[in-house]
């Protein structure tokens, strides 16, 4: 239940943190205020310090798991890692004939559905 709010907390700390740094880089950018970029790249990363707080929550979630539960998901995780390899490579190599590039935002959502496909194939596999 614990690690739920802190993975709650995280997660709305980073959209919050998103939202205001997005607000203000468009003020900054549209203004152009400043000729340095370190702020316009501290302001653009700044969403990744609550990140870190996801993430520590979701290892400490996957640490207090059982043996099985953390079997499952280390293969999930597998799936997710080789089956994020497979398409980005694949599709890097279609790039080359002409396909359109695609952001370094794909990868995540990528990774994220292949890791739910994992679990889901691995509860089917339990039963």
């Amino acid at each position: 239940m614990r690690n739920c709010l802190y993975l709650c907390l995280g997660l709305a700390a980073y959209v919050a943190t998103l939202i205001v740094s997005q607000i203000i880089l468009a003020h900054l950018v549209a203004s152009h205020a400043t000729n340095n970029r370190f702020p316009a790249i501290c302001l653009t990363l700044s969403p990744m310090v609550p990140a870190v707080f996801v993430c520590a929550s979701l290892v400490r979630t996957i640490r207090r798991m059982d043996e099985m539960q953390r079997q499952l998901q280390l293969e999930a995780l597998a799936i997710a890692f080789a089956g994020t390899a497979f398409l980005t490579f694949g599709y890097g190599f279609l790039e080359g004939t002409g396909m359109p590039r695609l952001s370094m935002f794909v990868i995540w959502p990528v990774m994220a559905g292949l890791w739910c496909l994992g679990l889901v194939f691995g509860q089917l596999r339990l039963r």
